[in-house]
């Protein structure tokens, strides 16, 4: 039963509607800002994730975000189809720290598996909830209910939902043995449904962060200093006077701004600004990077798998294999620099950004502004791509600072090229070292690693904001790491192939050269490259088929199945590599991946191929073949776009991505020196869904990155003979390759 309080138990039995205590409006970002009605944002209650209104429509609450992905599009199907409504009647919520649960970051390809599933049981207690009442009221059981668009009939009578509980609250804990619907009688999950955000977005009438504005909004442009721990150490004002519409030069400790009535006086003002800055040169020598890495001390290591005696096998082997990899610092590229607007009216801050963590920048900001957290309400609106901890949330601890300094009123913070690319948090540099035994038949007796990853508790980012305006130098940037928190970068240095004895080790580094955070796949994707690249080596080096090599040691039927439905997708010859002698200038090649991708888990192989011009060094890949596994299916054309996505970004990645700097700074500020994949680059991507309904689903937000580096390296070698251990692999790279291979 609905446990309401007695007078609202009074008005459902007489069939009245519940006062509501909340507003809802299109644009939630527009009013939702200045609602000052509470509404419980617990998420053990179904209230935190759904309401019903009097004229039936569903509100679903979400503190998982759309970053582009469609999933705002998917947590829709989701509660129509538990509530048994159509689509059109549900909208949704997201990201907005008065309305919805805190749900941690939208991160690690969990929005559906845990933030989909958490509403899909919301969604169920409520419907067990309303079926209960309505089964009373028609004096029959539950059982002989019938439940279609939001109407409940029985007994030859009907109710809708709106008529039992509209604009009420059901002030219900979640009940996680409520029955979910079973998989056979689903009319929306499952189905390719139009994305709800693309008729907009083609339309030019989206609303992105970007476009987001508000009465009487000034401008803002931080001033970064010229090394990352320099000090500021005079202004002059007056260089900026003559600039048209400058209110205010804003300086806190080593955080420097300017404030205009236009975006354009604002960007003149930060130019123009003259500052002396103290020397700093805090960052390793570039070109010692990895010995930098190996220098680092250790906090901790983690066995992430440890079976058999690997040390005593590996000694005793005949015959020894071992490599090392590489995986470069890379930004994330955002192709729409970081943006927020922030206004504090009578002391409460509110914040409009495209932050996949508005729960968390909520409490940063409250520590930043030294505010109580109820003074602090942060809003999601989406803005660009990012799949990972970007500026977002810097640009909106800057626009705080700007606001407080002018009284309060709304600051709108854009940040330039040379912030996103200078000043974003970095994926960290990472290194493996991998042994392999093998016996004197040719089998593989043993299997070792040493990740060099950093610590990570997957904690909040320090705010630039924060650190520059406590007029400090940054200490040695560490990681915000709890005991109990999963080493995300860690993840996948376990390999899901069975070999006799295995240890494989991530040793969690006290610190990295920049402030580092999540890009698509942390961890996921360096570790994959690693292993999958040395498994592959392995093939070679006992003269086995690298799709049959992988068969024989995988046990979990979904893998090996997975694996046999890409060879008869990719049409894969059974055969050594590499094919043959290099040829003729131009040589093309083939390489397979493979991963048990955690902590989704997803399954997802891969089938890279390529073109390997030996003049000039240029991988071009032409097509991947990817079959994906991720459970229980809820959109196929959104996990397809997922796919497509994760495989053009990370080519781009395993291709070209690498920041440089020097021993101050970041130097690569803009596109010619952070150079992306381009349109006419783009690869074929041929997809194969396995659908598997009756299972929970898991992710494919980050899955077919991770398998992506070691398919092309893996090709590069089927190619020409040689082996790219070291991302990205730039022309530069792979000549020097070839050069080493022809010595």
């Amino acid at each position: 039963m609905l446990d309401f309080v007695s007078t609202r138990r009074g008005i459902l039995k007489t069939g009245g509607v519940l006062v509501v205590t909340f507003a809802l409006a299109a644009k939630p970002y527009s009013t939702l800002a200045r609602n000052k009605a509470p509404k419980t944002v617990a998420s053990d209650e179904v209230d935190g994730f759904l309401s019903i209104d009097a004229d039936g429509h569903i509100t679903v609450y979400s503190g998982k975000v759309d970053l582009g992905t469609g999933l705002r599009t998917a947590l829709t199907q989701i509660a129509a189809e538990e509530l048994n409504v159509p689509i059109d009647r549900v909208r949704l919520i997201q990201g907005d720290t008065a309305l919805t649960p805190d749900e941690g970051v939208t991160a690690a390809s969990l929005s559906i598996q845990k933030g989909g599933m958490q509403i899909r049981q919301a969604a169920a207690t409520a419907r067990k909830a309303l079926a209960e009442i309505a089964a009373k009221r028609f004096g029959v059981p539950t059982t002989e209910l019938r439940i279609e668009d939001g109407i409940i009939e029985g007994n030859g009578m009907s109710v809708s939902y709106a008529g039992l509980i509209g604009d009420g609250t059901f002030s219900l804990k979640i009940d996680n043995n409520a029955p979910t619907k079973n998989p056979a009688t689903y009319k929306v999950v499952g189905k390719s449904l139009a994305r709800l955000d693309i008729p907009e977005k083609a339309t030019g009438r989206f609303s992105f962060m970007h476009d987001f504005r508000v009465a009487g909004m000034l401008h803002g442009r931080v001033v970064r200093p010229l090394a990352i721990g320099a000090s500021l150490e005079s202004v002059d004002e007056s260089s900026v006077s003559d600039v048209p519409g400058l209110l205010k030069v804003v300086r806190k400790g080593n955080f420097l701004g300017v404030v205009a009535t236009t975006e354009w006086g604002a960007i003149q003002a930060a130019r123009k600004l003259k500052a002396t800055w103290s020397n700093w040169e805090g960052l390793p020598d570039r070109a010692r990077l990895w010995d930098y890495v190996r220098a680092t001390p250790i906090k901790s290591d983690v066995a992430t798998s440890n079976s058999g005696d690997s040390a005593k096998a590996l000694s005793d082997a005949p015959k020894r294999i071992s490599a090392t990899y590489d995986f470069a610092i890379q930004t994330h590229g955002s192709i729409g620099p970081s943006c927020a607007v922030v206004e504090i009216d009578d002391g409460k801050i509110t914040c409009w950004s495209a932050s996949q963590a508005t729960h968390s920048l909520r409490r940063q900001l409250a520590a930043m502004m030294d505010v109580p957290l109820d003074d602090v309400h942060c809003l999601y609106i989406e803005g660009s791509g990012c799949y990972g901890r970007n500026g977002h949330e810097d640009a909106a601890g800057d626009a705080a600072l700007l606001s407080r300094a002018m009284g309060g009123r709304p600051v709108r913070v854009q940040w330039m090229r040379a912030d996103e690319h200078g000043w974003d948090p970095k994926g960290p540099p990472t290194l493996a070292n991998l042994r392999a035994g093998v016996d004197a038949e040719g089998r593989i007796t043993a299997w070792e690693s040493d990740f060099f990853v950093p610590q990570d508790g997957f904690g909040p980012v320090p705010l630039i904001a924060a650190t520059l305006a406590a007029g400090a130098p940054p200490a040695p940037i560490t990681t915000p790491y709890r005991a109990d928190s999963p080493n995300m970068m860690a993840s996948n240095s376990a390999i899901p192939y069975n070999f006799p004895n295995i240890r494989t080790v991530a040793h969690l580094l006290a610190e990295t050269p920049f402030r580092w955070s999540w890009v698509r796949s942390p961890g996921r994707l360096q570790n994959t490259f690693a292993n999958e690249c040395f498994v592959d080596e392995l093939a070679a080096f006992i003269g086995a088929d690298p799709l049959e090599l992988r068969l024989s040691h995988l046990k979990d039927p979904r893998g090996a199945e997975l694996l046999r439905r890409l060879g008869t997708l990719a049409r894969w010859e059974t055969r050594l590599s590499p094919r043959s002698a290099a040829q003729s200038d131009v040589m093309v090649g083939r390489g397979i991946s493979y991963a048990k991708d955690l902590p989704s888990p997803t399954y997802v192989g891969a089938v890279a191929e390529i073109e390997v011009d030996r003049r000039s060094g240029d991988i071009r890949v032409q097509r991947f073949f990817v079959v994906h596994d991720c459970g229980q299916i809820i959109n196929p054309d959104g996990v397809k776009n997922q796919i497509e996505g994760n495989i053009i970004q990370t080519v781009s990645r395993a291709l070209k991505e690498e920041i440089l700097f020097d021993r101050s700074a970041v130097t690569s500020l803009h596109w010619a020196t952070y150079p992306i994949l381009t349109f006419p680059e783009v690869p074929d991507v041929i997809i194969e869904l396995v659908d598997r309904p009756t299972e929970q689903p898991s992710g494919a937000g980050e899955a077919a990155a991770a398998v992506v580096p070691s398919a092309i390296s893996n090709a590069v070698f089927d190619a020409i003979g040689v082996r790219l251990r070291s991302v990205p692999f730039t022309p530069a790279k792979v000549l020097a390759a070839i050069e080493g291979a022809d010595q």
